[in-house]
């Protein structure tokens, strides 16, 4: 039976399977609560295909940029241009934070919250130096990099291998002719897991709505209005001027992009989209090198959904137990979060993770004050993923301009059509522009 077209669309399937989760997870609870396995077996699907993917990519990439320089410039330029986003982040979550006072009045003992909550996040937080934060990108074996499906390492080994074929001459270009079409298939197995998508989407919702309730959101409502209007924001008045100085509408790669956005919404988690991001911001016209190094390496180093949240968090915690931070002690926070807001993995519950290890150096603030927010986290994990994402494919843009690299044209005519492939998602020749 064929299908009326706007139900053929993966994002439009993936909002229904939203709603239908949260109805089941509204009316009947405890069964929502145990969908939980329907939307992690969708995540770890697609987190099964991550590595080979960027692999496969930031290899293809680097052997079509033909010199080193080219690639470290591109790397030096991301990089600072993540630390310039993540620190407008975290000064506009601070300062939303003193504007709107959501902990205000609470007057909360920290004596009196349940600090064993925090078992689950407190073996995961352990401060790293850069020199083990290093060796940790290191992997311990040619497999160990597609092991644990870390973005870091793969992206390490990758940069070696494409840096070794271009040296290889005769032999690389087979090398590289057989990794393009492992890459061929990858992408049509991530084409057949998304067609999953919905099922992910509504056990996600179910278990969300199952386990926590709507109801659970009431008493700290302040703290999530104050969050979603910074991520708001962010994307608004630092994002969107950005966008429009080099030269396209963020309105308009946002509606291209909007099924990849419905994913990270309904999954809490931006590892679901990278695959895709990276075939759509190449259909853009930014040169596939570029793409396969910004995007990966955003991943770990632009989590600006993630820095605001820090910043709003433990501003809320101090307002909620009357703890008054002087300038120096503000100051130091911020230095440290820009550390710790890159040690989050982008995943449900990774805010949390780098909020306790923020608190473990400022001992003013109470650690057990992390406990309020454990209900809600889930609610404010969609905020921050979409922040990111967001953040992560203008930054591709920015960096692909700025080296010359991407195809204005084709940019223009993509943003200006927006819309959905008529096949599944398979290589950058099956997307608009």
């Amino acid at each position: 039976m064929n299908l009326p077209r706007p139900f053929n669309l993966l994002y439009v399937q993936v909002l229904l399977g939203m709603g239908l989760g949260m109805t089941v997870g509204h009316f009947w609870p405890q069964t929502g609560a145990a969908l939980k396995p329907l939307g992690d077996a969708f995540v770890a699907l697609v987190r099964m295909m991550i590595a080979p993917i960027v692999f496969c990519t930031i290899v293809t990439g680097i052997t079509s940029l033909s010199s080193g320089s080219t690639i470290g410039r591109t790397i030096l330029k991301a990089l600072a241009l993540f630390y310039f986003l993540t620190i407008a982040a975290l000064v506009l979550g601070l300062a939303t934070a003193f504007a709107l006072q959501p902990g205000a009045g609470l007057h909360i003992d920290p004596r009196h919250l349940d600090a064993a909550v925090l078992a689950q996040y407190s073996p995961r937080t352990q401060p790293r130096g850069f020199v083990e934060f290093a060796l940790h990108v290191i992997p311990k074996t040619f497999v160990g990099a597609f092991e644990k499906g870390e973005v870091l390492p793969v992206l390490l080994l990758a940069l070696l291998f494409g840096f070794a074929l271009n040296a290889s001459q005769s032999a690389g270009q087979r090398v590289q002719e057989f990794i393009d079409g492992i890459a061929h298939v990858l992408f049509r197995i991530l084409a057949l897991i998304m067609r999953l998508a919905p099922g992910g989407a509504f056990g996600a919702m179910a278990f969300t709505v199952g386990r926590f309730g709507i109801r659970s959101i009431g008493s700290l409502g302040m703290l999530m209005v104050t969050f979603y209007a910074a991520c708001l924001l962010f994307i608004v008045c630092v994002l969107g001027p950005l966008a429009r100085l080099h030269g396209f509408s963020l309105w308009r790669l946002l509606r291209y992009i909007r099924e990849e956005l419905v994913i990270v919404l309904a999954t809490s988690s931006t590892t679901p989209v990278l695959p895709r991001l990276i075939v759509k911001l190449e259909a853009l016209g930014c040169d596939k090198g570029i793409v396969g190094l910004v995007l990966p390496a955003g991943y770990s180093f632009n989590l600006d959904g993630t820095a605001i949240y820090l910043t709003l968090a433990t501003m809320f915690i101090a307002q909620a137990c009357d703890v008054q931070l002087s300038a120096g002690q503000i100051a130091t926070m911020l230095a440290v979060m820009l550390f710790t807001s890159k040690g989050a993995a982008g995943v449900s519950g990774s805010g949390l993770v780098a909020l306790v290890a923020t608190l473990a150096v400022i001992p003013d603030l109470p650690l057990a004050g992390v406990a309020l927010l454990v209900g809600i986290d889930r609610f404010m994990s969609e905020a921050r993923a979409l922040t990111s994402v967001i953040s992560n494919a203008c930054a591709v843009i920015f960096v692909s301009t700025w080296e010359r690299a991407c195809d204005r044209a084709r940019l223009k005519k993509a943003l200006s059509v927006a819309r959905e492939p008529e096949e599944p998602l398979d290589q950058p020749a099956d997307l608009p522009g």
